[in-house]
C-alpha cells in the first residue's frame, strides 16, 4: 500500500452512456459499432465536457453479433479520432471490470489521461435477419474473420462427448455441489435461487435500459411451463442469461485533476478504489472441487478489503446462473436477502454476450451518484474460471491500490487442494461428486450427467440414459442430492461410459 494519489493521478469515472435499441422495424436495428458510437456520444454529453477527441485511450468489449475487420479502427474512424491505444479485447463475461481496472491503472501511473471502454451487441436484429433470411445493411464483414477461441477447444474431450461443455450445462454442477455442500435441499436450494432471481428483477423492471423490464415472482422464475422450459437440472429458462438483445455501454474516465479542468461538477465524479482477479483452471474437470472457487473467494475478499471491511452500499454479483452470486454472497458474508444488483441481471436487464458488465457500471455510478458510498462490481467468465471485482466509491481511496498488479493468483493457488486424476475408462462402483440432466426443447430429458469418483478416487465423467428412469429420478428429487450415491459405471456400447444406482 502507498500513499494516496496527487490529483492528476487520481482516476475518476465522468461519463456514461448506454443504449437500448428496440426499433419498430427490426430491418432498422442498429449494428454493434452504431450502437459503441452512440453510447460513447452519450458519455460525453454525461460528461457535460468535449473528451472524445481527447481520448488517448479505449477498450472495446469482444463482441459476437458481426465480426468487423478491424472493430478498433473502425470505430475509431467513425467517431474520428486516432488514440495511441485503441484495443479489441478477448473473450470474457469479467473483461469489461478488467478494462475498466487497467485504464484506471495507467492514469494513476500517469500513463493515460482520457480513456473509454465500450462495448455493444444486436443478437436480436441478426437472429430476426437470419430467421426471415434478410442480409442486412450493416459495415461489410471481415473477409476472413477471426475465428473466436470456443469452448471446445479447451473443454475436457470427455466433457464434449457427454454434451457438458457450454455454460449452462457446466454451471449446474456447481449449484447442486454448492447447495449440497451447505446443507440445502435441493428444494430449498431452488427457492433461494428464484427469491435471488425475482430481486435482479425487480430491478430490471426500473431501468430504462432493461430488456425484460418486468417483475417476476420466485415462483414464475423456477416452475417449468411451456413458456419457460427446463433447460439442464435445476435451470429454467428465466434462469440462465438472455443475449438476444440489442444493447451497447460506454463509460469515459479522466483524472480527478483533468476533470475539475474541464469543469466537470464534483458530484458527478465516481472514484475506482482498486480490485482484484485470478483464474480457476480452464478445464472444470481439473478443478479440486465443485462447491467453491478459491479465485472467486480470494478476489472478493481482497476487495472487502479494499472497503475498508465496512463492507458495500451497492453490489453487481454476476448473475449468469444463481449458483455464482450464491456463492458470492456467502463469500461477502451477506444476508440471504440481499439486494444482488443495481442493473437487473443477465436474465431480466439483457445478457450483451460480453458487456453486460459494461451496462452494471453505468448502473453502479447512477447508484453512486446519487448518494451511496461504496460499490461493488464483480464479473465472471467461462465456467467460474475467470473473476474480476473492482471497488468504485463516492470520495477518493484512502490510499492508492491501483499502481501495482491487481493479481491475487497466487492467493487463490495456495488455497488449491489436490486435483483428482482424470479418466476416461472406469468400471465398478463409483460415487456421484455432482450431476444435472439436459431437457430437449419440448422439456424432455436428453440424459444425465454425473462427476463421478472411482474407487481409487480418479474423477470420471458418466452419462445416465433417458430411458433409466430411476437414476434421472434420482439426479432430480426435490428432497435430496444424488452427491454421495454409489452406483455402477460401464462402458455403453457407444464408447461413453455410463452410471447406474445399485
Amino acid at each position: 500500500m502507498s500513499h494516496a494519489l496527487t490529483p492528476d493521478r487520481i482516476p475518476v469515472i465522468v461519463g456514461i452512456g448506454e443504449v437500448t435499441d428496440r426499433p419498430k422495424d427490426w430491418t432498422q436495428g442498429l449494428e454493434p459499432l452504431a450502437l459503441m458510437a452512440a453510447a460513447l456520444a452519450q458519455a460525453e454529453e454525461d460528461a457535460g465536457a468535449g473528451l472524445i477527441a481527447r481520448l488517448d485511450s479505449i477498450d472495446i468489449v469482444n463482441q459476437v453479433t458481426w465480426p468487423y475487420a478491424a472493430p478498433a479502427a473502425q470505430l475509431c474512424e467513425r467517431l474520428g479520432i486516432a488514440p495511441a491505444r485503441a484495443v479489441y479485447g478477448p473473450v470474457g463475461g469479467e473483461s469489461p471490470i478488467r478494462y475498466l481496472h487497467e485504464a484506471a491503472g495507467r492514469i494513476a501511473r500517469g500513463e493515460s489521461t482520457v480513456a473509454a471502454i465500450c462495448g455493444a451487441e444486436s443478437q436480436s436484429t441478426l437472429g430476426k435477419a437470419r430467421k426471415a433470411g434478410i442480409d442486412l445493411p450493416w459495415t461489410p464483414k471481415a473477409e476472413k474473420p477471426a475465428r473466436s477461441v470456443r469452448a471446445s477447444e479447451f473443454a475436457n474431450e470427455m466433457a464434449i462427448r457427454h454434451g457438458v461443455f457450454r455454460p449452462i450445462t457446466v454451471y449446474p454442477f456447481y449449484d447442486a455441489a454448492t447447495a449440497h455442500h451447505w446443507g440445502q435441499t435441493p428444494d430449498e436450494a431452488l427457492a433461494e435461487s428464484g427469491g435471488l432471481w425475482s430481486r435482479y428483477s425487480s430491478v430490471a423492471a426500473t431501468n430504462p435500459y432493461a430488456w425484460l423490464g418486468r417483475d417476476f415472482t420466485p415462483e414464475a422464475i423456477t416452475t417449468p411451463t411451456a413458456d419457460n422450459r427446463l433447460i439442464a437440472w435445476p435451470y429454467t429458462k428465466l434462469m440462465v442469461a438472455n443475449p438476444t438483445v440489442n444493447q451497447g455501454a460506454a463509460l469515459i474516465m479522466t483524472s480527478l485533476g483533468a476533470a475539475r479542468a474541464a469543469g466537470i461538477a464534483e458530484d458527478r465524479l465516481i472514484h475506482v478504489w482498486g480490485g482484484a482477479a485470478a483464474n480457476e483452471p480452464r478445464d472444470y474437470l481439473a478443478r479440486d472441487h465443485f462447491h467453491g472457487s478459491h479465485a472467486q473467494d480470494v478476489v472478493l475478499e481482497t476487495a472487502l478489503g479494499l472497503a475498508n471491511g465496512s463492507g458495500f452500499d451497492a453490489l453487481e454479483l454476476y448473475s449468469c446462473f444463481p449458483c455464482v452470486p450464491k456463492m458470492a454472497r456467502r463469500t461477502l458474508r451477506l444476508g440471504a436477502d440481499v439486494m444482488p444488483t443495481v442493473t437487473g441481471g443477465l436474465t431480466f436487464f439483457g445478457a450483451p454476450l460480453n458487456d453486460y458488465m459494461t451496462h452494471a457500471a453505468c448502473a453502479m455510478v447512477r447508484r453512486l451518484r446519487e448518494g451511496e458510498g461504496v460499490g461493488l462490481l464483480y464479473g465472471q467468465g467461462e465456467f467460474v474460471t475467470k473473476h474480476h471485482a473492482l471497488v468504485l466509491g463516492r470520495q477518493p481511496a484512502e490510499a492508492d491500490h491501483l499502481t501495482g498488479p491487481y493479481s491475487v493468483q497466487a492467493a487463490a493457488d495456495a488455497r488449491r487442494g489436490p486435483v483428482p486424476a482424470i479418466v476416461e475408462a472406469a468400471a465398478g462402483k463409483a460415487r456421484i461428486e455432482t450431476h444435472t440432466v439436459i431437457y430437449d426443447r419440448d422439456g424432455a430429458p436428453t440424459h444425465g450427467v454425473v462427476i463421478l469418483r472411482t474407487a481409487d478416487g480418479s474423477r470420471t465423467l458418466a452419462r445416465v440414459p433417458a430411458a433409466d428412469t430411476v437414476g434421472i429420478a434420482l439426479l432430480t428429487a426435490p428432497e435430496r442430492y444424488a452427491i454421495g450415491l454409489t452406483g455402477e459405471v460401464r462402458q455403453a456400447e457407444d464408447g461413453l461410459l455410463e452410471w447406474r444406482p445399485n
